[in-house]
């Protein structure tokens, strides 16, 4: 199986649940923290491919749910300074496998990419107390 590096937030159940499931597929998790990398503009941007600038934030961030930041109103380069300011606004998790970067957790995604495991229940993206 693969070696995929993990980018969560500590204490994150959602980002355990994913961990959890990329571990009974067989793969070795090294699971970092998204919040205290040492991110680039460059390095981060890696991760988002061609999705649209609005798809490269967590959705659940305080600023996000309050109303307070519409990531469809920002530019790259506005949403990379954000970002890099403040990486609780990074859609999460980042991984990183075999050259490939992907952010977010797309079960059909990392099916294709490095397979998965059956889930006793569906893992996505999100937080399980919402």
């Amino acid at each position: 199986m693969a070696k995929v590096v993990f980018f969560g937030k500590p204490g994150c159940a959602g980002n355990a649940q994913q961990e959890a499931v990329l571990r009974a597929a067989g793969h070795a998790v090294e699971r970092r923290d998204l919040l205290r990398e040492p991110w680039t503009a460059e390095r981060l941007r890696g991760f988002f491919g061609d999705r649209p600038v609005a798809a490269w934030f967590n959705r659940a961030a305080p600023r996000i749910a309050r109303g307070e930041l519409r990531p469809e109103t920002l530019d790259a380069e506005a949403a990379m300074a954000l970002l890099l300011a403040e990486p609780l606004l990074i859609r999460r998790p980042l991984l990183e496998s075999g050259g490939r970067r992907e952010v977010g957790f797309e079960p059909a995604v990392i099916e294709a990419w490095l397979g998965l495991a059956p889930a006793r229940e569906e893992v996505g993206e999100g937080c399980p107390h919402r």
